[in-house]
């Protein structure tokens, strides 16, 4: 065979496979366009409810108990199947866990589709027999940004380290040791509290921790269809990686050999990633968002915002940063149109309480992993080792829950 024969059978091959291709490719496209516009149009119909929590004025329970109740959200996560996808835009459901100060009163949120509230609610007062539950206004609708009485900073943060690595968790701090006297505890979220509680009148000071079921639907590398969780498989390859680093070289007078000799340093943080990764897990987004009339904006709340994660984090641990804030250097937004975008897309992002499917500059906002665990450490409610005054808490106990919550 020659090799324009050869050339020939070739052309014709790819001229016989094209049109079997690009036919695929349209349906391909089609499907997913039409499975985005019929999700857009099922959220748009969908009702949302925000309720606020106000905690006992004494809370005996660990950081523990909010975990079972994030477990619950873990429960309702699940994906729509392809006949809900596809013909009704089904999408999984995701929830907004958030501390906010208005003016110094400051409180807990959790925002949530409305066909779901009630479950919520029950979940709660599960775990917190003398708590209050209320469906309320949104808070953000208070704060008219368009009226050019407001400044604001903005921000949405990433993790320091992979996501495997874990952040500092109440277990960490002890909290799980419920035999802990009070005064003994220290709670990493009172720093937080404290922050919101010096917030002023005329300032606000929002936290909003945007969260779903993670779901194992990562491309397999080792397969063309196949499946994974990058989340473990990124897991597995950092503990495997810190034990060669703990290899050492011995000489056992017959030849060299490699021996284990992690230090405790070592030790524990294979320890904490294999604790990390036997919980549930989350697709997770925090934004936080300062507003305060122009005459009032204090630059300095700006460094409270970010310290008040600081002690989430460790040199040996993960930690968090800002990734996307409303803050640049000269030469790198030169022109202010980074700015701009910015103060508009953040305010609206947090009010819709959209992280998922939402651009930011052009690109797709990238969410990080964050375990049940994690979650209750940055988002529960504390015992009286918060003495945050202007933290509303229930005067007297509650008995038991509504009657007519559902069971």
């Amino acid at each position: 065979m020659t090799g324009e024969e050869l050339f020939g059978q070739v052309l014709d091959f790819v001229l016989f496979l094209l049109p079997i291709l690009i036919t695929v490719f349209l349906v391909v496209f089609l499907l997913n366009y039409w499975a985005g516009y019929l999700k857009n149009r099922f959220l748009s119909e969908q009702k949302y409810a925000l309720l606020r929590i106000i905690p006992p004025r004494d809370v005996f329970k660990s950081p523990a108990a909010m975990e079972l109740f994030i477990n619950a959200l873990h429960q309702v996560g699940g994906d729509p199947n392809p006949v809900e996808k596809y013909w009704k835009g089904g999408a999984r459901p995701w929830f907004s866990l958030e501390i906010a100060s208005n003016g110094g009163d400051v409180g807990f949120y959790i925002w949530t589709r409305q066909n779901m509230s009630e479950y919520l609610q029950t979940q709660i007062y599960a775990q917190y027999p003398g708590i209050e539950v209320a469906e309320v206004e949104d808070y953000v609708d208070g704060v008219d940004l368009g009226s050019g009485k407001y400044d604001l900073w903005g921000a949405e943060l990433t993790l320091t380290e992979p996501d495997p690595v874990p952040i500092m968790t109440y277990i960490d701090y002890g909290l799980d040791k419920t035999a802990t006297e009070e005064e003994q505890k220290i709670d990493p979220i009172t720093p937080t509290l404290e922050f919101l509680g010096s917030i002023k009148p005329g300032e606000f000071a929002w936290i909003q921790i945007i969260v779903r079921a993670h779901k194992k639907e990562d491309k397999d590398p080792k397969s063309w269809f196949g499946k994974t969780d990058l989340w473990k498989d990124d897991a597995k390859k950092l503990i495997q990686k810190i034990r060669e680093e703990s290899l050492v070289e011995l000489d056992t007078g017959t030849g060299k050999t490699k021996a284990p000799l992690a230090t405790k340093g070592q030790m524990e943080k294979i320890s904490a990633i294999e604790r990390s990764i036997s919980k549930l897990p989350f697709d997770a987004g925090i934004r936080c968002l300062y507003i305060a009339e122009k005459d009032a904006f204090n630059k300095t709340n700006v460094g409270g915002m970010v310290g008040s994660f600081k002690q989430y984090s460790s040199s040996a641990l993960n930690g968090f940063k800002p990734k996307i804030k409303t803050s640049f250097d000269w030469w790198e937004d030169l022109f202010g149109k980074k700015l701009a975008a910015l103060k508009k897309d953040l305010p609206e992002a947090y009010k819709k309480r959209d992280y998922f499917s939402r651009t930011v500059l052009g690109k797709k906002r990238k969410y990080f992993i964050l375990n049940s665990e994690e979650l209750a450490t940055i988002f529960h409610f504390p015992g009286g080792v918060a003495q945050t005054p202007s933290l509303q808490r229930v005067q007297s106990k509650r008995s038991e829950a509504p009657p007519d919550l559902p069971i």
